[in-house]
């Protein structure tokens, strides 16, 4: 059993799903002496995993290929492979379903290839966000299958990712991991696994509290950044500075925590997040409704912005009517390639129903295809402002010469107030 293993005798980790919370995770590990199967899906990423080629942007390909020639980090598409490991950790996607409910079905699917491979001794532990209970009431009663007892046979726990893609001051490694178990005895099983290679952990009282922990993180963020964006539709009506006020705000230095408007939410988690709160709340016949409002706020910044763009044409007797617009920067967030959930997509497909002619610059992003854009980032900056008749900023990327483009620009929209 894993608590009666020495340092010299370090377990196999097999990771389910090698994403942007995976992979990472493979990497700490590997790097602390732990052997690390990544399994995956995708036969494309596991060629990448194999052959040392990083397609993570925070994991450097210089970083991944030492490991994987040191045979501590190995890429499978096969889960039979998961009988050889010692515990497992589920980093699969849970997205939203088109009706904002949330879908476990990536987390249900891993379940089902771990049940019939469940072996004496091995430790579960799901990273995935989801909605508190669903360790206990999915994934537990799927593996109890197996005629093994929690607690005793095997061990399960949820402990939620707390990546922020882009940054190089709080990693996997160095951030706390909340950690909450069926049983004591599952609590110190996983503890004693991701103790090896994360710095500090962060026990609590049960799956679910731990479940409740992500989403008050990311609930937190979602409500504020809401609120401070109500806070610049209520300053322009007002005729006063948002960013100003804020900024001012800010120099308390208690009792206030700066958040800054912007084009509206994005990324892996903030969007979503909070719905999977809201959702469960309603299965208990309650409102959530701090969530709800966030969200009517912050999905409503993209049209905004949208009407900003043609309110400023209008303003140079143009019509927003074949004019070329310029979008600057479409990632959800600065120095990032990652577009998922970014608000910069909604911004385009409103110009464009406006009868706008959109184009977009972005270095991080060079092409933007999925089922419903086929777009590619114009060569240059330079010659896309020229070309165009207005340009809104939507994402701040740090190596932007923002002064160049405020010049430049014919007509200049700013949602983050960088000029």
């Amino acid at each position: 059993m894993l608590a009666e293993m020495s340092n010299q005798n370090l377990p196999t980790l097999g990771i389910i799903g090698m994403g942007y919370v995976g992979l990472p995770l493979a990497v700490v590990f590997a790097e602390a002496g732990v052997r690390v199967i990544g399994f995956d899906v995708s036969d494309e990423k596991i060629s990448f995993l194999n052959g040392g080629s990083s397609y993570i942007e925070d994991i450097p390909s210089s970083r991944l290929v030492s490991l994987v020639e040191a045979g501590l980090i190995t890429g499978t598409t096969d889960f039979d492979l998961l009988k050889e490991v010692d515990a497992i950790s589920i980093c699969v996607p849970t997205p939203l379903s088109k009706t904002r409910d949330p879908d476990i079905s990536y987390i249900v699917s891993a379940t089902n290839e771990i049940a019939p491979r469940l072996k004496k001794g091995q430790t579960v532990i799901l990273e995935s966000t989801t909605y508190p209970g669903t360790t206990r009431e999915v994934i537990l009663p799927q593996l109890e299958k197996s005629g093994l007892a929690v607690g005793e046979d095997f061990f399960l726990a949820f402990s939620p990712e707390r990546v922020d893609p882009g940054r190089d001051d709080y990693t996997t490694k160095n951030t706390p991991k909340v950690l909450g178990g069926i049983t004591e005895a599952c609590i110190s099983q996983a503890t004693t696994i991701y103790g090896r290679a994360i710095d500090t952990i962060v026990p609590v009282s049960s799956p679910e509290a731990a479940e409740m922990v992500k989403l008050l993180e990311n609930t937190f963020r979602a409500v504020n950044i809401g609120l401070v964006n109500e806070v610049l539709l209520m300053c322009e009506k007002l005729g006063v500075d948002a960013w100003e006020v804020i900024d001012a705000a800010a120099t308390k230095p208690f009792g206030f925590m700066k958040f800054t408007p912007g084009p509206g939410l994005g990324g892996h988690c903030i969007p979503i997040d909070p719905h999977y709160l809201s959702w469960k709340l309603k299965t208990l016949n309650y409102t959530a409704r701090f969530i709800e409002l966030a969200s009517e706020v912050n999905t409503a910044m993209p049209e905004h912005w949208a009407q900003k763009v043609q309110d400023r044409l209008n303003d140079q007797e143009k019509s927003i009517k074949g004019s070329t617009v310029l979008v600057v920067g479409v990632a959800y967030k600065k120095d990032i390639s990652d577009v998922r959930e970014s608000p910069a997509l909604d911004i385009i497909q409103l110009l464009e129903r406006k009868g706008g002619n959109v184009i977009y610059y972005d270095h991080h992003v060079p092409v933007i295809n999925d089922h419903v854009f086929n777009m590619r980032s114009e060569t240059s900056l330079d010659t896309a402002l020229d070309a165009c008749d207005c340009a809104i900023i939507v994402t701040d990327h740090s190596d932007y010469d923002w002064a160049m483009i405020k010049e430049k620009a014919p007509v200049l929209v700013d949602t983050r107030n960088v000029t």
